[in-house]
């Protein structure tokens, strides 16, 4: 996820393998504001429901994992965002990380998921507070956020890419390309992106911070910016249709001379140490039989994006 606290990256060999995506019948649809608002509603329903059911079923001391089992069930936060955890225009709940999350607790012995939609910011306040078990969105592993939550080792790295327009006509390919064209630049709310630039020299005062990718897809089309820029996979999703821009070949981020990759993850209380560690070790099956791949193809990862990053390592 491209959202993440205000913070460097550690830096990684800059990945260069790129696979086409296959049709699946799990592959999210095209990004378009209709099925992210038609999304958002479901999954407001589905807070609804969720709160009703965390205000009444507080965290009991003792193993988690056993707790889980015992009930059968666990809450995983999600942030309604393409392609990490989000609702589909079929009202279906769906996503990386949710899918993901579906597998492992299933072979931890948790039969159900449900689902708790909350805003980007409120996902570690909430699952600090205990409104859900775990946070299942994709989630970037930063020094900031591992003083306040635990993480799995991330299942994804990620580079960064922009929405352009069609044929690149300012040949932004990097930051610095940014900051030499005095281009107008646009990244989302909280997203890494607002650090990479200012590294390399934007002043955050000019940046345009906009909801989310598809509003950033059409201030580009409409020329109201040049370039919005998000992770690999977010631009290519979501100017694969369009006929007005097109994203920018991956591209490693510069911040304090080095070259940066994130990692997204899942967060668990400081507490649940013993939880976290089993989900790892079923994260770390499923990455050696090469499961994990094909759990996220449908959902446009590529192979380089595939990890060997530990959450301690993010974490320094």
């Amino acid at each position: 996820m491209a959202r993440t606290a205000r913070t460097a990256r550690t830096s990684h060999p800059d990945p260069t393998d790129r696979d086409r995506t296959e049709q699946h019948p799990l592959r999210p649809p095209a990004v378009r504001r209709r099925a992210l608002l038609l999304g958002s509603a479901a999954a407001a329903a589905v807070t609804v429901g969720a709160t009703a059911t965390a205000g009444c079923s507080r965290v009991a001391s003792g193993n988690a994992l056993d707790r889980l089992r015992s009930q059968g069930t666990v809450r995983l936060g999600i942030a309604g965002e393409v392609p990490y955890g989000y609702v589909d225009e079929q009202g279906e709940f769906t996503g990386e990380a949710p899918e993901l999350a579906r597998l492992v607790f299933q072979r931890l012995g948790v039969g159900r998921i449900q689902p708790v939609a909350t805003d980007f910011a409120s996902l570690i306040p909430g699952l600090n507070s205990q409104q859900f078990d775990v946070v299942s969105a994709g989630m970037y592993i930063t020094k900031e956020r591992c003083e306040q939550v635990i993480f799995s080792d991330p299942e994804y790295q990620m580079l960064d890419s922009f929405v352009v327009r069609k044929g690149n006509p300012k040949n932004l390919r990097s930051y610095e390309d940014v900051v030499r064209a005095r281009a107008t630049f646009a990244t989302g709310t909280g997203y890494a992106q607002i650090d990479h630039a200012v590294a390399a020299g934007y002043p955050e005062k000019s940046i345009v911070i906009l909801q989310d990718q598809v509003a950033g897809l059409n201030a580009v089309e409409s020329g109201r910016v040049d370039v919005f820029a998000g992770t690999a996979l977010t631009t290519r999703q979501v100017a694969r249709k369009s006929a007005r821009a097109e994203s920018t070949a991956p591209f490693a981020a510069v911040v304090d001379g080095r070259r940066t990759i994130d990692g997204g993850g899942f967060a668990f209380r400081p507490t649940d140490t013993e939880l976290r560690d089993a989900f790892n070790a079923e994260i770390h099956k499923m990455k050696k039989s090469g499961e994990l791949f094909r759990v996220l193809r449908p959902f446009g990862f590529t192979r380089a994006e595939m990890t060997t990053l530990t959450a301690e390592e993010l974490c320094r």
